[in-house]
């Protein structure tokens, strides 16, 4: 008989200003806005229907605390979560650096470039994702396993959980407070749910 195959649930962080405005967030380490906190709370619900094996956490302020108002364990911190270094282009918006450049931008096809950090390639992204993945990929037959981080390192980590490279990420966008889920269909890996949020109350 064939074991049973749970789900990976990717859960982006609530609102931050950086998130609202567009900026890019990496080392950056800026606090939910009140929206932000209220997108998390909702998150209750769905998230206590389902019986997590694990959960795993970006250390970043912003998915902790998202991760604690979605009454998840923050206790598992994983560095391999963290988001996407950009490098110079930290809390720019894709048109301040198309403009600053003078043509069309895009992380997906153009990377980062060395600023204050170093920038990170998504070869790089897709190696520390692929690691997450071997280590729960095993914790799937025991029950359901969460992901708490943020868009660009979790649509990099679906894109591999499909076998696919690293820049078919730029197929998934995923919204601030909002959760993805990375399931099968007959044994073979799928997206089985994507951009879930709940109604604000």
């Amino acid at each position: 008989m064939a074991e049973t195959l749970h789900e990976l649930v990717v859960l982006r962080h609530g609102q931050t200003e950086w998130s609202r405005s567009g900026q890019h967030t990496s080392v950056t380490d800026l606090p939910l806005l009140p929206e932000g906190e209220e997108q998390a709370r909702r998150l209750r619900g769905p998230m206590a229907a389902r019986r997590f094996t694990a959960v795993l956490v970006s250390p970043r302020e912003r998915a902790r605390r998202t991760a604690e108002l979605a009454g998840l364990s923050t206790d598992t911190v994983d560095p391999d979560l963290v988001e996407v270094d950009y490098g110079r282009w930290e809390g720019r918006t894709t048109p301040d650096i198309s403009a600053e450049l003078g043509r069309t931008w895009s992380l997906w096809t153009d990377g980062t470039e060395p600023g204050d950090t170093p920038g990170e390639t998504l070869a790089e992204v897709g190696a520390r994702v692929d690691r997450v993945l071997s280590r729960v990929r095993p914790l799937l037959t025991d029950g359901d396993v969460a992901l708490v981080a943020h868009g660009h390192v979790l649509r990099v980590l679906t894109a591999r959980w499909l076998s696919l490279a690293p820049e078919a990420g730029s197929l998934f966008a995923l919204h601030a407070g909002s959760y993805g889920v990375l399931g099968h269909e007959h044994d073979r890996p799928a997206l089985t749910g994507w951009n879930v949020s709940t109604p604000e109350g």
